[in-house]
């Protein structure tokens, strides 16, 4: 793993229902990430917050029955261009949300870098529902959908209008709530899931393996997009869509020091941390941990 490293915060929260994801980044900082990373030798620069309008919630499209679109595309179109910006310093992005829309952006401007940009999406959720299947309008749960190309032309179209990510390059881990038409579409893609069930059956080594190795295969960079809704509510309880049943603490701490020692991460975020739905801060310190672990910090 690159040891330059650029963090930004991306506070969108107009993407889902709850107000305070917004203040994630800052709560994650608060945590003394920065000065942890840096003391275990990572050379990093903090970029700031970028500037987005979270003014407005629920303005929904007349057409799409999406809410907040077009500050949300405007959102993540700033957050594509600053990431695009690390890349050319020769940083590894590191991106605090903010919701999980801000993977829009984030992926938008990694792309370009790679001939086949992989992403790992360790969430409860798939994130693959469309206008057209949606059951709420919150974007928050489209942004893997719109990485593989499907979505409004507002969101596909944020630094070029493509399929930023393959669906053959995508491995899902973690899932426990996805939505019938989803469920539909991982079919009919063919992209890599591993559920709860697989994580139970298998344990978190084996699944983690064999997703390092399905993407070591096909892949020559590999996107991190870790929502703390991933791991089970007990230890992230600062979530605005809570799951039980995830991931525990240990489990996803042995996921994140087997992906440092792959080596195969070159960008990562981490999204959904609410300080307004959370108990003293414990989600962002949980989000810290698994950060630091990620870029290799060790028992002993």
């Amino acid at each position: 793993m690159r040891k330059k490293v650029g963090l930004v915060g991306a506070p969108i929260t107009i993407a889902q229902p709850h107000f305070g994801v917004d203040f994630g980044p800052d709560s994650i900082r608060y945590t003394g990430l920065i000065k942890r990373l840096m003391e275990s030798g990572i050379d990093l620069v903090d970029h700031g917050n970028i500037k987005v309008n979270n003014v407005g919630k629920d303005q929904v499209d007349p057409k799409t029955s999406l809410k907040n679109l077009e500050a949300v595309a405007e959102g993540n179109s700033a957050i594509a261009q600053k990431v695009k910006e690390i890349k050319s310093k020769g940083e590894m992005p590191l991106i605090l949300g903010g919701d999980h829309s801000i993977a829009i952006g984030t992926v938008a401007g990694l792309y370009e870098s790679y001939k086949n940009l992989g992403i790992i999406w360790y969430d409860a959720h798939a994130d693959l529902n469309s206008a057209e299947i949606s059951p709420s309008g919150n974007i928050h749960g489209m942004s893997l959908a719109v990485n593989l190309g499907i979505g409004h032309e507002m969101l596909t179209s944020i630094n070029g209008n493509q399929a930023k990510v393959k669906p053959e390059n995508t491995v899902i881990i973690g899932a426990r709530s996805i939505d019938e038409g989803e469920k539909e579409l991982i079919k009919e893609l063919g992209i890599k899931v591993y559920t709860m069930h697989d994580i139970e059956h298998k344990g978190i080594g084996t699944v983690m393996k064999e997703a390092i190795t399905y993407l070591e295969e096909r892949t020559d960079g590999v996107h991190l997009s870790l929502d703390v809704d991933g791991i089970d509510p007990i230890h992230t309880p600062g979530t605005g869509t809570p799951v039980e049943g995830g991931p525990s603490y240990r489990e996803t701490h042995y996921a994140m020091s087997m992906l440092h020692d792959a080596d195969i991460i070159t960008s990562v975020e981490v999204v959904e941390v609410n300080p307004l739905l959370d108990e003293g801060n414990r989600t962002a310190h949980v989000a810290s941990d698994m950060i630091e672990v990620l870029f290799g910090n060790k028992y002993l």
